[in-house]
């Protein structure tokens, strides 16, 4: 029997229950673009095709002129003769190249083992003058966990000067050289109950170098007071339990201290975070000159932060910036003497502009709209993207169409707080990635009926050239039919929701369809899908290609659309979401004769676990059939972290958990239910399913349970993936076709 902690759910924890089904059902080929960029900061080459078929494109912005950057017949014709037989594949048989001169004149890239160096001006291939592999093929990081609760596996960091690769051995911190793979011991005294951490593992924020590499800012967590949960394992020859220490709702949290760890002398100076016991620590980041280590604290509800400064030689800390409600710190400006904070104060999140000190220089931001600035700790997403000191620009991602309120479009502001202009112009979804010259960008968007496309822009937002555009002609033979957007009201009757639907291949409206709702609903993220190659979008077309109308929608509690509506949730979570689904529902069904109301199916995951347990309880003449699977069935079940933000303290609002189990509605049950669980569940507890179970069976109530040994919450990635799959299509067939 070993102990483990989990001290808070990971950052992609609340996206646990999306990407399960996925098949793809829709293929694409372009639209998606990686960029290596080249010395001018600007210019940038990528590849594109299958492996057999890889083309690589030079694109040069400020001539505008895309082009192949290797002959491929010439190149293989030319290795063939290295190698002393036909090179792999058929296209070009490497991935990955570097520039061998500041003229971009030659090449070197490796194959079968061998490296070669190609001048591009004659195709002469000769060998490299150093063992292959040296620098194409550099010490990459190794996983330091695979966390059975969390995804992806927590990796090595690597350290700025690229010598040192940060990770874990047991407990304890250590570095591994990139040069020859020796070891160094940072810590020795990591032991059950005290454990370092390091990178963004359990939520917390540790292990970030300092600028110079020399110093390294790290949490260590005392977790002795913190319950365990058994996970138990049993498909060995003895079972073996691992104790998980999580803090649940209401029970004892880690303690986190934080230190700054000098990495020649091994000295550690403790840095004072306060004298709050119960809080949580994140490192930001440190300045350049390494003379100050900026950092966030949060009370244990995540409802108060602070940004603080600490002074790495002696520990002590100054209090730059304290904010109740959802903010966040963003990026340094005007030679670290600034920076822009994100807050949602007036009631959307926007940005503000402060000196080191913490007193407000000016808003940069303002509207009926949310600047994308990660003010949601669960689910950073990219706000602010650059900014150009030089030119005086901000750019930042947003939500401000009102028209479209979930398009994300890129924008810019002067640090003046002036001259708010959009720079995108096709409605969904933008990714924006600006080259390093801050002088272009890349334009990857994309919508639910418009395949994505990339556009070169100059930072000013004029179009150079669409770089690549992909093509679904072959899928679209299929019988595909292109999701349809909708605008319903609420079960109050006033706010709008936006969601989408999904039509079988086949479609008829003459027909009619089953209907199945793909729910999460959680308040930490919304799942209606935007752009085309959306995953839930593939999940939800997975599920109308059996023969049903499938629908999602963001009610109220979710992010992005204000804090008015997303404060919904805030001691009522499990209160309105199921009445705003069923109001979406129903008002579908009115416009839409072929939905039939009378077949009409839930499926969920994770959270959507839960909601679909609570849709199948709090709406049993609404919903007739149910899949939950590794559902979070109550939440003070739940992790600390997200529950609390929301509920509060179990001692102070009782009602509100009590209110929210699931449990307590189990004679509501009249519809066929199956629940899907994995016992080696870290992030849902299977304890969570075995007490639901109890509360059916005492309640008389008949359903169906999958348990699947030693799987993990992803049971959708894991050894059981199309059995599941499968049970899901069977279950849903047998129960809403007639």
């Amino acid at each position: 029997m070993r102990e483990i902690s989990l001290i808070c759910c990971q950052a992609f924890g609340p996206l646990i229950g999306l990407l399960l089904i996925t098949q793809p059902v829709l293929g694409q080929a372009g639209g998606s673009v990686q960029p290596h960029w080249l010395a001018d900061g600007s210019s940038f080459w990528y590849a594109e095709g299958p492996p057999e078929n890889t083309v690589i494109y030079r694109v040069d912005p400020r001539n505008n002129i895309k082009s192949q950057l290797f002959d491929t017949e010439r190149l293989r014709a030319a290795l063939a003769e290295a190698l002393g037989h036909e090179p792999p594949e058929k296209g070009l048989p490497f991935e990955s190249f570097t520039f061998v001169d500041e003229q971009e004149s030659a090449v070197e890239f490796a194959v079968d083992g061998e490296a070669f160096v190609l001048r591009l001006d004659t195709y002469t291939i000769t060998p490299a003058s150093r063992p292959a592999g040296d620098e194409l093929q550099p010490v990459t990081p190794q996983v330091v966990r695979r966390w059975r609760w969390s995804w992806p596996d927590l990796m090595e960091t690597r350290s700025p000067d690229g010598r040192w690769l940060l990770g874990i051995d047991a407990l304890d911190l250590r570095l591994r050289s990139t040069v020859d793979g020796h070891i160094v011991q940072l810590t020795d005294d990591g032991a059950d109950g005290h454990e370092w951490l390091m990178g963004f593992e359990l939520g917390v924020g540790s292990g970030v170098f300092s600028p110079d590499s020399r110093k390294l800012a790290v949490v260590r967590a005392d977790i002795r007071q913190v319950p365990g949960v058994p996970i138990a394992y049993h498909l060995g020859a003895t079972e073996e339990v691992e104790w998980l220490h999580a803090p649940k709702a209401g029970q004892p949290m880690a303690r986190l201290e934080l230190f700054v760890i000098d990495i020649a002398s091994r000295q550690r100076i403790r840095i004072d975070t306060g004298d709050q016991p119960d809080q949580w620590v994140a490192v930001v980041e440190w300045l350049s000159d390494g003379s100050e280590l900026l950092l966030r604290t949060y009370d244990r509800t995540r409802r108060k932060g602070d940004l603080l400064a600490a002074d790495p030689s002696t520990g002590r800390t100054r209090t730059i910036l304290s904010e109740e409600g959802r903010a966040s710190f963003v990026t340094l400006v005007e030679g670290e003497e600034q920076f822009i904070w994100a807050s949602e104060r007036d009631g959307w999140n926007h940005l503000y502009l402060y000196d080191m000190d913490g007193t407000l220089v000016r808003r940069l931001t303002d509207g009926a709209f949310p600047v994308l600035a990660g003010a949601h700790v669960w689910v950073p997403q990219q706000g602010v993207v650059t900014v150009d000191e030089e030119a005086g620009w901000v750019y930042f991602r947003a939500q401000g169409d009102p028209q479209r309120p979930y398009d994300v479009h890129l924008y810019r502001v002067s640090l003046a707080g002036s001259g708010l202009e959009r720079l995108t112009e096709q409605p969904g979804y933008h990714d924006i990635q600006f080259a390093p010259s801050e002088e272009y960008y890349l334009d990857t968007h994309s919508s639910l009926d418009r395949p994505p496309m990339v556009e070169l822009r100059r930072a000013d937002g004029t179009l150079q050239q669409i770089v690549s555009r992909a093509s679904i002609d072959a899928h679209l033979a299929t019988g595909w039919l292109p999701p349809e957007e909708f605008v319903v009201k609420a079960a109050d009757g006033v706010t709008d929701l936006y969601g989408a639907l999904f039509r079988p291949p086949d479609f008829d409206p003459a027909k009619t369809y089953p209907v199945i709702e793909w729910l999460y609903a959680g308040p930490w993220t919304t799942v209606a899908p935007r752009r085309f190659d959306d995953a839930t979008a593939q999940e939800a077309q997975w599920l109308a290609g059996l023969g049903a109308v499938v629908f999602i929608v963001d009610g109220r509690g979710t992010p992005g659309r204000g804090r008015e509506f997303e404060d919904v949730v805030l001691g009522s979570l499990g209160r309105h979401e199921i009445p705003d689904h069923v109001a979406t529902l129903q008002a579908l069904a009115r416009d839409r004769p072929y939905m039939d109301t009378g077949r009409v199916g839930v499926f969920g995951a994770s959270w959507g676990g839960y909601f679909t347990l609570r849709a199948m309880l709090l709406a049993p003449d609404i919903y007739h059939v149910g899949v939950a699977v590794a559902p979070a069935t109550d939440p003070v079940e739940y992790w600390a972290d997200y529950v609390e933000p929301y509920l509060g303290l179990p001692e102070i609002d009782p009602g509100g958990y009590e209110y929210a189990a699931n449990a307590r509605s189990a004679a509501n049950l009249e519809g066929k239910l199956l629940l899907i669980h994995g016992t080696g569940d870290a992030e849902a507890p299977f304890s969570g399913t075995m007490k639901m179970v109890n509360a059916l069976t005492g309640a008389g109530k008949y359903f169906d349970l999958i348990v699947l040994p030693d799987e993990s919450h992803h049971i959708f990635r894991g050894r059981s993936a199309g059995y599941i799959r499968e049970a899901v299509r069977r279950y849903f067939v047998e129960h809403l076709w007639p």
